[in-house]
C-alpha cells in the first residue's frame, strides 16, 4: 500500500470526527445567533464556537504579536493556504473584524448564511462591474471605521508558497487611510492541505508582522509598494517560497 494510502487511513477516524465537530458545532452556533440582533455578539459567539472546534479537533494554537494590532480600524493581510485559515483567524482575532472572502462561497447556503450574520463581505474577484461595486461597499465599511481581513493570495493551491498578492486590499488601505498588518499562518497547510477532505491534528501559528502605514498615495506605485512590503513580512516568517519570484 502506499504510504499516502496508508496515511489516509490512519487518519481517518480523527478526520470523521473532526469533520462531524465542524459541521454540529457550525449548525448549533447557526441557530443560536439567528435570533441574535447585534452582530458585535454574534461575531463574538461565532469566535467561541471556532476556537472550540479547533481545540476539540486537536488544533491548538499560538499566537503572537497580538499588541501589534491597532485598535483603531485597519486592514489585516493573512497568506492562504488551507480552508482552516480562516477559521483559525476568526477564533483569534478580535471580534471587530470583518472577514473579505471570494463570492463563491456564497452558494454554499449554510456558510453564505452565517457568513452574512456575522458581518463577512463578499467581493467578485473579476475586474467588471462587480468587481467594482464590491470594492466601493467596502471602502464604505472602511471610512466609517470598519476592521477589515484579508486573503490577497485569493485561494490557495497544492504547492507550497506564498502566491501573487491581489491588489485590492491595498488599493481600499491608501483610499481610507488605513494601516496594514501582514499576519503569517502556518501550520495549516500540513493540517488540511488543498484538495483533501482528510484533516490531521497539529498546532497553528499566527504571528502578526509590525504594522505599516497606509499607502503614501492610492497612485499605482505607492499601493505596490505597501503590497511588497506586507509579502516580504509574511516570507519572512512562514518559511515557504516565493512562487511569484
Amino acid at each position: 500500500m502506499k504510504k499516502k494510502n496508508l496515511q489516509r487511513l490512519v487518519f481517518l477516524p480523527f478526520a470523521i470526527w473532526a469533520c462531524a465537530v465542524f459541521l454540529l458545532l457550525g449548525l448549533l452556533v447557526l441557530a443560536l445567533i439567528l435570533p441574535v440582533p447585534w452582530q458585535s455578539l454574534r461575531r463574538r459567539m461565532v469566535r467561541g464556537a471556532a476556537r472550540a472546534a479547533l481545540l476539540a479537533c486537536g488544533m491548538p494554537w499560538t499566537l503572537r504579536h497580538i499588541e501589534r494590532l491597532p485598535h483603531a480600524a485597519c486592514v489585516v493581510v493573512a497568506n492562504h493556504a488551507s480552508y482552516l485559515d480562516g477559521i483559525a483567524l476568526f477564533a483569534t482575532l478580535p471580534p471587530r473584524f470583518g472577514f473579505v472572502i471570494k463570492r463563491e462561497v456564497s452558494r454554499v447556503p449554510v456558510a453564505d448564511l452565517l457568513l452574512r450574520l456575522i458581518g463577512s463581505h463578499y467581493v467578485d474577484r473579476g475586474s467588471g462591474h462587480k468587481g467594482a461595486l464590491d470594492t466601493r461597499k467596502l471602502l464604505r465599511r472602511a471610512h466609517v471605521g470598519d476592521a477589515l481581513a484579508f486573503f490577497p493570495e485569493g485561494t490557495f493551491g497544492h504547492k507550497p508558497g506564498l502566491a501573487a498578492f491581489r491588489s485590492g486590499a491595498f488599493a481600499i488601505a491608501a483610499r481610507a487611510g488605513l494601516p496594514i498588518v501582514p499576519v503569517a499562518i502556518r501550520g495549516t497547510r500540513s493540517l488540511l492541505p488543498g484538495g483533501m477532505f482528510i484533516p490531521r491534528p497539529g498546532r497553528i501559528h499566527i504571528e502578526l508582522a509590525p504594522a505599516q502605514p497606509p499607502p503614501a498615495s492610492t497612485r499605482k506605485e505607492d499601493v505596490a509598494k505597501a503590497l511588497a512590503a506586507a509579502r516580504r513580512a509574511i516570507l519572512a516568517r512562514i518559511d515557504e517560497p516565493d512562487l511569484d519570484a
